[in-house]
């Protein structure tokens, strides 16, 4: 049995549309794709709405794109094997997404008030050192559990991406150094080398910072101490890429197919680091608002890396600035909250972030 017979019967087992691309045609869509009009024997090129130069230069890991098929815009997933590329479509999550916003909405109130409690604790110098610890191991559960409800949030979130013109390598400089005396605290090394030169361009910076440390977050828990995190900005034309390696374990071979989908995951007891799955939807997500696509394979040294383009955007025509600023984190330490699954409890004594 060769490949191409392989391939055919894997995209059958596979309940989402898939089709499969030979040499930039279309050459097999399994049933699910074929209600969906997928084009047989046609080339892929002309279907791919957000992503067409990262296609181009596409050879291995997963890669997110948009395409539009006979009318309709759909968010995808390239997987190369053996030079067969494998498109699989999303469809169907949608209301799983908006069932998770609200109950992440009911969440919410309660959540605040027991954290506004928790802010009002006495200073640590005021407080005998077994409350002290007992107080920080709370802090730290409520910003791991306000993590997972801003992920059940944006995750499902249709709302309008809220862009404002920023300095990009600002924004990324501020977040990478913020971030790296974070990762420093576990024994793991972030650097992140920045464009020498400002680059300003129309972004939701909420949002981007959310899909970035998402990004941060896995790394680190994947990546054992003594390890290091790399971060680069370079740019090519009128894009931005984003790149983010680590010397962690590397792909989950389960996953490794289609990884941006959420809750293709197993639940599971035995490995703690598994999280609800929503991660990379964020990451893609975020990529999305900025019209961007997503790539990610293995670093150099066999661990994650995953490559975000954003094209430059400076003009305003077609893009809605907020007209209110809304604090995702409720005004605190960002990185605490979204690195919380990783970090020490002694970094989140009350009173002190």
């Amino acid at each position: 049995m060769d490949i191409h017979t392989d391939i055919t019967q894997m995209l059958e087992l596979i309940d989402r549309p898939a089709f499969c691309v030979v040499d930039g045609l279309i050459i097999y869509a399994n049933s699910a794709a074929a209600a969906h009009l997928v084009p047989l024997n046609q080339p892929v090129a002309p279907l791919i709405r957000i992503g067409a130069e990262e296609y181009t230069a596409f050879t291995q890991g997963c890669l997110y794109l948009c395409l539009t098929i006979a009318g309709t815009s759909y968010e995808s997933t390239v997987t190369n094997i053996g030079n067969h590329h494998i498109f699989i479509l999303e469809t169907d999550c949608n209301c799983q997404l908006q069932a998770l916003a609200l109950a992440a909405k009911e969440l919410r109130e309660p959540l605040n008030r027991i954290m506004s409690i928790s802010d009002q604790l006495p200073p640590p110098e005021d407080r005998k050192q077994d409350t002290s610890e007992l107080a920080a191991r709370m802090n730290r559960g409520l910003y791991q559990i306000l993590r997972i409800v801003n992920n059940m949030s944006d995750a499902g979130s249709q709302a309008t991406p809220r862009m404002e013109l920023r300095d990009v390598t600002a924004v990324l400089q501020e977040l990478f150094s913020q971030a790296s005396e974070y990762c420093a605290c576990v024994g793991v090394t972030l650097e992140f080398s920045n464009l020498p030169t400002s680059i300003y361009s129309f972004v939701d910076s909420q949002r981007l910072e959310r899909g970035i440390y998402n990004i941060l977050s896995n790394s680190l828990k994947y990546t054992e101490k003594g390890g290091h995190i790399h971060a680069q900005l370079t740019r090519r034309k009128n894009t931005l890429y984003l790149t983010i390696a680590d010397s962690g374990s590397g792909l989950d071979q389960a996953n490794a197919l289609d990884p941006f989908s959420c809750f293709l995951r197993e639940p599971s007891i035995e490995d703690t680091r598994h999280g609800l799955g929503l991660g990379l939807t964020l990451v893609r997500n975020a990529a999305s608002a900025h019209g961007g696509t997503v790539l990610l394979d293995r670093s150099n040294e066999s661990g994650t890396r995953i490559t975000l383009s954003l094209p430059i955007r400076q003009r305003a025509t077609c893009l809605r600035s907020p007209s209110i600023h809304f604090d995702y984190a409720g005004e605190r330490n960002h990185a605490l909250i979204e690195l919380s699954d990783s970090l020490p409890y002694t970094l989140y004594s009350p009173n002190e972030d």
